[in-house]
């Protein structure tokens, strides 16, 4: 059998941030697919993680996109999340961003590569302006999800799944997910992907991070500096490259 080449590209969802590891590198579900193939297969598994934090829909289907199908050899998948960021924006083109998805299907089907939807987890429980952060979500996974029937792609709804809703699942920013996140997260791509056995069992959500002691706390922590970027017209991407550019080798464990 070939080995599997497994891209992933999009935002800090996909980048891993909120799942750092003890030097501070963000692992993430990605991470954990690829690691989870490589051991459903018992052999190595060659991957590239091109998600970069604060990235828009246009830049993941754009560059990203454009140097996952210049790897050599190419890739076999593509996980594609996006879409996050822009809906946090004033203004948000729905419309415009499932056009941007839909180039992004063409591409890898006229690629040859198989192309995995993903719907980003829901944060807006615990989010300021959390009903229009669902509104704009729930919208744009319900585009995804006609995309995806219409092409027959793979899509893996997190955002419909209600147990990583839960505050034990997401970083102190309530934004990002925790480690706990990304584990559900990365047990749905691979069940959806035929790994079975990998989905932590609902029902015993964990522990809460702690949070900031007021809302004001939480606010001048996590919320403020967003504005403040946002502001100033910078991302938390800014000059950050992508965290694995090129193939690198997962084994499988043991």
């Amino acid at each position: 059998m070939d080995r599997v080449r497994y891209v992933a590209i999009g935002d800090s969802f996909t980048e891993g941030v909120g799942d750092e590891d003890a030097a501070g590198t963000p692992r993430g579900w990605a991470d954990r697919v690829a690691a989870g193939l490589a051991g459903a297969s018992g052999g190595p598994v060659s991957y590239a993680n091109l998600a970069v934090r604060g990235r828009l829909l246009d830049d993941v289907v754009g560059r990203q996109l454009d140097a996952a199908l210049a790897l050599d050899p190419l890739p076999t998948m593509v996980t594609l999340n996006g879409g996050g960021n822009d809906m946090l924006r004033p203004r948000s083109d729905l419309a415009r961003l499932r056009a941007l998805t839909a180039s992004a299907v063409r591409r890898c089907a006229d690629a040859g590569v198989r192309l995995v939807l993903l719907s980003g987890a829901d944060p807006s429980a615990g989010l300021p302006m959390g009903r229009v952060v669902h509104r704009r979500a729930a919208a744009l996974t319900g585009a995804v999800a006609d995309l995806a029937g219409e092409h027959g792609l793979t899509l893996v709804d997190a955002f419909s799944d209600t147990e990583i809703r839960g505050p034990g699942y997401w970083s102190p920013d309530r934004l990002h997910l925790g480690p706990a996140g990304h584990v559900r997260v990365a047990g749905l791509v691979l069940d959806a992907l035929g790994v079975r056995g990998s989905l932590p069992a609902a029902g015993t959500a964990p522990d809460a991070p702690p949070r900031a002691g007021t809302q004001l706390a939480y606010y001048r922590e996590h919320v403020l500096p967003w504005i403040g970027r946002r502001l100033r017209g910078r991302s938390s991407g800014d000059g950050r490259p992508a965290k694995y550019p090129d193939w690198t080798t997962v084994p499988p464990a043991g």
